[in-house]
């Protein structure tokens, strides 16, 4: 993924092939700063200062006030440094991969949502539509360009015993295969300030052996509710099945949890996103399935905690048998630490925002293996 001349047509040459009989072309995107390039790398990166700066930016400082070693935009590259990091953790991405692909997208695109680059190149990755990256409109997505990085980087055989540059190499086959390397230190600073904004990041591997699990008292298995949803057969992911109202009994707070929530319908799910404006352009404000539950309910007035593994500890225990609606059902991993929740929504129906990939939609109780309910009224 080579790049553009940058600018009005100005020339940056590579030090790193001078020695050679051939020399590239680089673009802003690919041209690195002097100081950086001329010692091989970006020294003295203290990761305290760059979390702190970092914290800054995602608490909604400007950015004009906010100083971090080789970030020239913070403001907005900060946020999409996020995004890889989420897109990471979401895929399971051990935290090197995810560095790996940090310092990919400071030396391809200075970690900025690019609209052009070498011949079709585009995004944070440079991703070029003609190669099979995707379409334009979807590179351009920093969660669709951070997914195909990494869905490449996975299939490169032992990326996890190379270098940084070794395994960004492998993926990107740039025509400045040394220059990765410099981004090392910062995307590690970076990764490790992002990600420890994230609640459970690192946490989601648990011992599941039956000596060391606690399950709650009130065991749900065996139970299920009267209707399993299967009556409104196939549901197009992101819409309404036909014929579903949100039952005139359901408890004022549950049906405004509800409708907030269906509004949200074929918004794309982001593993860590806020949930706070999931129609809008940056991929943070998208929801995951625990962001769904605790914006739905804070329209209503309800404080719900942030992460599944809290959540179904909220309010009280309720039997898969007697769901109401707004009640919260989990599934996955184990009673006491699920993996995924949804909210019931009548009728046999659940309303979740699934996983990467996958848009907020409505599915049948039948496809669900609940290990835990709550309701939180």
């Amino acid at each position: 993924m080579k790049a553009l001349a940058a600018g009005i047509g100005v020339v940056f040459l590579s030090p790193l092939l001078l020695a050679g009989t051939a020399m590239m072309v680089a673009s802003s995107a690919d041209a690195v700063q002097t100081a950086a390039f001329s010692s091989g790398c970006l020294t003295d990166i203290d990761s305290g200062e760059v979390a702190k700066q970092v914290s800054k930016i995602l608490d909604g400082a400007s950015g004009k006030d906010v100083k971090i070693k080789g970030l020239d935009l913070p403001a907005e590259q900060v946020p999409n440094a996020q995004t890889i990091v989420a897109s990471g953790i979401s895929l399971d991405v051990p935290k090197k991969g995810q560095i790996i692909a940090l310092a990919t997208a400071m030396q391809e695109s200075r970690l900025r949502n690019l609209n052009y680059g070498d011949r079709d190149s585009l995004g944070l990755f440079q991703q070029r539509p003609s190669q099979g990256w995707g379409t334009a409109q979807q590179i351009r997505d920093p969660v669709h360009a951070s997914e195909q990085f990494y869905k490449h980087l996975l299939k490169v055989s032992g990326w996890q015993q190379m270098t940084v540059t070794q395994a960004a190499q492998a993926v990107q086959k740039s025509g400045l295969p040394d220059a990765y390397a410099q981004w090392e230190g910062l995307s590690t600073a970076l990764q490790k300030a992002i990600a420890a904004t994230f609640p459970g990041a690192g946490k989601d591997k648990v011992d599941k052996a039956p000596d060391k699990v606690k399950e709650p008292a009130a065991s749900t298995t065996g139970c299920a509710p009267s209707k399993d949803g299967s009556g409104f057969g196939r549901i197009p992911e992101g819409s309404v099945p036909k014929g579903y109202k949100i039952p005139k009994d359901a408890d004022p707070k549950a049906r405004k949890a509800l409708d907030w929530a269906m509004h949200q319908l074929g918004t794309q799910y982001q593993w860590g996103g806020n949930c706070t404006d999931s129609h809008g352009p940056d991929p943070m404000g998208r929801c995951d399935c625990s962001s769904l539950m605790q914006q739905a309910y804070a329209h209503t007035g309800v404080t719900l905690t942030r992460t599944t593994y809290t959540q179904v500890n909220e309010g009280k225990p309720v039997s898969p048998s007697k769901l109401q609606p707004g009640d919260l059902i989990f599934s996955r991993g184990t009673a006491s630490r699920p993996e995924h929740v949804g909210m019931y929504m009548g009728e046999g129906l659940v309303i979740e925002a699934p996983r990467t990939s996958k848009p907020v939609r409505i599915t049948p109780i039948k496809d669900w293996d609940i290990l835990a309910a709550r309701r939180v009224l």
